[in-house]
């Protein structure tokens, strides 16, 4: 089964890194990825730009209105994903705990709805 794991952390945090504590941080990403692409179960994922970035999309009443940012407040925000193919949810959440972001921020574990 596909999931999708969704890296939530602090934006804030993530500027305030010195130069080491960045590069340390993308090498435990990049460990991350060497070990999940040896098991065969990485199938892609992509780091998102800053929610400063962002722009949401409604229709309403048959008109498009767009705002700048994310559709919501939060402490946290979306800052990348990964695309993973597991044996189970056990192995997802498996899978999600070895992301160097769980460790401060949070990752959201989610089925993939084959279509």
């Amino acid at each position: 089964m596909r999931y999708a794991l969704l890296i939530c952390d602090e934006e804030k945090r993530q500027a305030e890194m010195s130069e080491d504590e960045a590069a340390a941080q993308m090498a435990a990403y990049a460990a991350f990825g060497d070990e999940m692409g040896a098991r065969g179960v990485l199938q892609g994922g992509q780091r998102l730009q800053p929610v400063t970035t962002a722009t949401t999309v409604r229709v309403r009443d048959d008109e498009v209105v767009t705002s700048d940012g994310p559709f919501a407040e939060t402490k946290e925000q979306l800052g990348g994903f990964y695309l993973v193919e597991c044996n189970d949810l056990d192995e997802a959440i498996e899978v999600a705990a070895k992301i160097p972001s769980a460790r401060h921020g949070s990752i959201e574990v989610r089925p993939i709805w084959e279509m």
